[in-house]
């Protein structure tokens, strides 16, 4: 064990320093890892707006953003995606792994943010002290924390946890290799959004055109 240097912070310190502080103003990359994603408002310059719409200017200022998710987003989430084609073409790129339950915000390989908060109004959003959620997690520049949290991410993302996880036949969308890509049966009725994953909607029954 060594010592690292870091700051625990909780409730609405999280907020401030993971969302306003450090995620708004990314210069390079924001890749984001939640168990569940739903709308969440934040203030910027006096005013209460989506996340999504400030990670639609990140997107272009020509910031790389990641979301690794493990359920379906809300369906207000869904909607306020849908409405930005920026976001829509690849601008925010996400995936989906039953198994993620790892928090993280990593913005611009040099910073990490590691807690129990997820993507909500509730755990990082700006929702007032009396109704959110009780969270706690720490924020760092260590380069081994960094480079560990940065591994674990990209592992899930590229699929190659997929080879050898047990859960595959009950993954909605399972992030395989490319090549494995065509050995898949099946239409997939999962999740795919973003520019190489995009929501699947079923057309409802007895309805044509």
């Amino acid at each position: 064990m060594r010592p690292i240097q870091a700051e625990l912070l909780d409730g609405g310190g999280l907020y401030r320093e993971v969302v306003l502080a450090k995620l708004a103003h990314a210069r390079e990359s924001v890749w984001i890892a939640t168990a569940n994603v739903k709308a969440m408002y934040v203030e910027q310059a006096g005013r209460f707006v989506p996340l999504l719409e400030v990670l639609d200017g990140l997107a272009a200022r020509g910031v790389a953003l990641r979301l690794l998710h493990a359920e379906l987003p809300s369906r207000p989430f869904r909607a306020e995606f849908d409405k930005r084609s920026r976001l829509v073409r690849g601008g925010l790129e996400l995936k989906v792994c039953p198994r993620v339950h790892f928090k993280t915000v990593l913005v611009d390989g040099a910073w990490a943010y590691l807690g129990s908060a997820n993507l909500t109004g509730a755990g990082l959003g700006a929702k007032g002290a009396d109704v959110r959620n009780f969270e706690m997690g720490f924020v760092t520049e260590d380069f081994d924390v960094i480079d560990r949290v940065t591994a674990l991410y990209e592992s899930v993302w590229s699929g190659a946890e997929c080879r050898g996880c047990r859960l595959r036949a009950v993954c909605p969308d399972p992030i395989l290799p490319a090549g494995a890509l065509a050995a898949k049966k099946g239409p997939s009725d999962g999740i795919r959004l973003g520019k190489a994953r995009r929501l699947v909607r079923r057309r409802p029954e007895g309805r044509g055109g």
